[in-house]
């Protein structure tokens, strides 16, 4: 255990937010994450625990690209193989390891990388008096840090579950987890899936 850690405040009125962990971005997907499959284990242990109190996102694509705004539109037009109009549904599942937890676990569908493009999952958070966000999932480095951003903006504390991350560039998650440790004392903190255990006690 880090020697901070007598520094986390105990988590308590939290959701588990596990971002994008699906089969686009498994290995063999359009977007493979390469090292998705070695952090799997971890989010399964920790959606075990907490499986009501977790809420799965998925990044929905458009059906084509004239269906997003903006840069979304040439975006979109670079990879036309992403929309619905090309993607096997399935392609937008959960992996099927998680998608089984499913109810109790809750999902919100998103339209762009941020948890919180889908205004639902804010008033879902005020609902159930939510005051932290405990953050797993994909990508690092885009919607995991799209939504970390976000969620900071609306007042939440978030708690990220750094051995429960993965991205497709060991770079960007390198980066961001100094960013993290350096930039967001009192709004982000940073623990490992054992330390989340300790700290968080339903």
């Amino acid at each position: 255990m880090r020697d901070s850690a007598s520094e986390i405040a105990e988590i308590r009125d939290a959701v588990h937010l596990c971002i994008d962990m699906q089969t686009i971005f498994a290995p063999g997907g359009l977007w493979a994450t390469p090292w998705m499959e070695r952090v799997l284990p971890t989010i399964i242990s920790i959606v075990e625990r907490y499986e009501a109190r977790t809420i799965f996102t998925r990044f929905v694509t458009p059906e084509s690209p004239q269906d997003r705004p903006g840069q979304w539109q040439s975006y979109f037009r670079h990879w036309h193989q992403a929309t619905r109009r090309h993607l096997p549904p399935s392609a937008l599942d959960l992996v099927p390891v998680l998608g089984r937890f499913v109810p109790p676990a809750t999902v919100i569908d998103k339209p762009a990388y941020s948890a919180f493009s889908n205004p639902g999952l804010a008033r879902l958070l005020v609902e159930k008096n939510v005051g932290t966000a405990v953050v797993s999932g994909a990508e690092t480095d885009v919607c995991v840090l799209s939504t970390v951003m976000s969620a900071v903006d609306l007042g939440f504390r978030i708690v990220i579950v750094e051995d429960a991350l993965c991205s497709s560039s060991d770079v960007g998650h390198d980066a961001l987890m100094t960013m993290y440790r350096t930039r967001f004392h009192g709004q982000v903190d940073l623990v490992t899936t054992e330390e989340l255990a300790e700290f968080w006690r339903e």
